[in-house]
C-alpha cells in the first residue's frame, strides 16, 4: 500500500510538470494529498470488483491496477494509452482491471456504479462496486437517485465520498446544512460513516466492512472520507478561497504518506533504508513511464472515427 501511495504522489507530480511543459492539453485535476482514500478503498477489492471514478481519478486508476506507463501515454494523447489517446485524463478507463471509467461530469459515475451493481446482483456474480465521488457531487440529483435506488434494490455498491472540503471554490460548510455528508444515508435506510480519509488503515478497515456487507447481500454503504487536495481544483484555480496557512497545516500535519510511513516505522515494519528503496523504485518506474509515453506514436488520423458508437 505504501508503494501505491508514493506512486500516486510521484505520478501526479510528474503529470503537473508535463502539463506545465505543454505536453498535456486541456486541464488537469490532481489528487495530491488524497492518496490514502484511493489506495485504502481499492486495496481490498478483487480484480473482478468494479470502480467508477471522477475527474480527479488518476489515483483511483493506479490503485485499481492500471499501469503508469499506459496512463501517461493516455494523458499525452498517444495511441499506446488505455483509450488510444482519446479519453485523456477525465475519461480514462480499463475494463480489464474493473475500472469502468473516470467522468468529467460531477456525480455522473453514481448511476453508472448502481448499474454495475445491479448487473452483479442479477447475474449473482458476488462482485461489488466502489463508486468514488467528491463532496460537490452530493448536492446533485444523481447522488440522491443513486442512493435511493441502491437501497431499494439492496445493491452491492459502496458509495465512497472523498470530501476534500471544497467543491471547486465552494466550502462544504456553505453548501449543506448537515454536520456530516454520511448523515444523509439515514434518509435512504443504509449505513453511513465518516472517517479520517488520510488514515489509510481507517479507510481500509471501513471499506473492508462495507465490502463484506455488500458481498453478503446486505446492501450499500455510504462512506465519507474527510481529506484535502493540496493543489487547486484544476490548473486554472488560483485558490483564493482558502488560506495558505490552511494548506500548509494539512501538508505538514495531515500528510497521508508521512502518517503511514511513521506508523510502519513505529511498529518496526519499515526502516529509513527500506523507505528510500521504495521511493527510488517509484521514481525509476515514473521515469520509464514518462519515456514510454513521450516516445509513443500519436494516433493516426484514420483512427479518428474508430470506437465511436453514437
Amino acid at each position: 500500500m505504501l508503494y501505491d501511495m508514493i506512486l500516486i504522489r510521484k505520478f501526479e507530480e510528474e503529470v503537473e510538470k508535463l502539463f506545465l511543459r505543454g505536453k498535456i492539453h486541456g486541464t488537469m485535476h490532481l489528487c495530491i494529498g488524497q492518496e490514502a482514500t484511493a489506495v485504502g478503498a481499492c486495496f481490498p477489492l478483487t480484480l473482478d470488483d468494479k470502480i467508477t471514478s471522477t475527474h480527479r481519478g488518476h489515483g483511483h486508476s493506479l490503485a485499481k491496477g492500471m499501469q503508469s506507463d499506459r496512463m501517461l501515454a493516455e494523458l499525452l494523447a498517444k495511441e499506446t494509452g488505455y483509450c488510444k489517446g482519446k479519453g485523456g485524463s477525465m475519461h480514462i478507463a480499463d475494463l480489464n482491471v474493473g475500472n469502468l471509467g473516470a467522468n468529467g461530469i460531477v456525480a455522473a459515475g453514481l448511476p453508472l456504479g448502481v448499474g454495475a451493481a445491479l448487473t452483479s446482483k442479477m447475474k449473482d456474480k458476488k462482485e461489488v462496486v466502489v463508486c468514488f465521488f467528491g463532496d460537490g457531487a452530493t448536492n446533485e440529483g444523481a447522488f440522491h437517485e443513486a442512493l435511493n435506488l441502491a437501497s431499494v434494490w439492496d445493491l452491492p455498491v459502496i458509495f465512497f465520498c472523498e470530501n476534500n472540503l471544497y467543491g471547486m471554490s465552494a466550502s462544504i460548510k456553505d453548501m449543506t446544512n448537515v454536520e456530516h455528508i454520511s448523515d444523509r444515508a439515514k434518509a435512504y435506510g443504509i449505513p453511513g460513516v465518516t472517517i479520517d480519509g488520510n488514515n489509510i488503515l481507517e479507510v481500509l478497515s471501513t471499506t473492508q466492512e462495507a465490502i463484506e456487507r455488500a458481498r453478503n447481500g446486505e446492501g450499500p454503504t455510504l462512506i465519507e472520507a474527510e481529506t484535502y487536495r493540496w493543489k487547486g481544483h484544476s490548473k486554472s484555480d488560483a485558490r483564493k478561497y482558502r488560506s495558505r496557512e490552511e494548506e500548509k497545516e494539512w501538508q505538514k500535519q495531515r500528510d497521508p504518506i508521512v502518517f503511514f510511513k511513521e506508523l510502519l516505522m513505529e511498529e518496526g515494519l519499515l526502516t529509513d533504508e527500506e523507505y528510500a528503496e521504495i521511493e527510488q523504485s517509484v521514481k525509476d518506474e515514473i521515469k520509464k513511464s514518462v519515456q514510454f509515453a513521450e516516445e509513443s506514436k500519436e494516433p493516426e488520423l484514420s483512427d479518428l472515427m474508430t470506437d465511436i458508437y453514437a
